[in-house]
């Protein structure tokens, strides 16, 4: 059966144990073969077990997507590799911190925007607020894209963190193998 040859995006979870390098060795796999990142986060998710979950969103054919599990699964000391895209319905969140500086109705326009879209201002000057907004990368995008002419100077973006729907786990709390 041939493969599909559409570029698709696709977030995958990875779980490692917490140890230096690991991170290095999970980008290098990415840089050496060309493949693209388009977001990255990671954290230990078990102080205990010490393990860390790294989601990865890349981008790719259905083959691409296929050789980048297979080979994540390769490396030590992967735990498991999900293709949350692949799997079902999942829940993906990001988080975006974003400064605008204005005065006047910018200023006024920025603050009713921000609360159409539920950002909540987290520091504000004279002359400048930060808005913290979850949601979507789509969503997070379109508040930019609102923001810029309103005197945004400043983005900072988590990336992508997400979990499957419903019951069943990557690996339950407390299981490292």
């Amino acid at each position: 059966m041939p493969y599909d040859k559409t570029i698709r995006r696709h977030t995958i979870a990875v779980i490692v144990d917490n140890e230096p390098g690991i991170l290095a060795r999970v980008v290098g796999l990415f840089s050496g073969r060309g493949y693209n990142i388009e977001s990255l986060t990671v954290a230990e998710v078990d102080a205990v077990a010490r393990l860390s979950r790294i989601t990865v969103v890349t981008t790719g054919t259905e083959m691409i997507i296929e050789q980048i599990k297979n080979q994540l699964a390769r490396l030590v000391p992967v735990h498991k590799v999900s293709d949350l895209t692949a799997e079902g319905p999942h829940v993906e969140r990001e988080l975006l911190l974003v400064k605008v500086a204005s005065t006047g109705d910018e200023r006024v326009e920025a603050l009713r925007i921000a609360d159409i879209f539920r950002a909540r201002v987290v520091d504000s000057t004279t002359e400048s607020f930060v808005f913290e907004v979850t949601g979507s990368s789509e969503k997070l995008s379109a508040f930019m894209t609102l923001m810029d002419p309103l005197g945004m100077v400043e983005v900072s973006r988590t990336g992508v963190v997400a979990i499957s729907r419903g019951p069943q786990a990557i690996m339950k709390r407390g299981e490292a193998g």
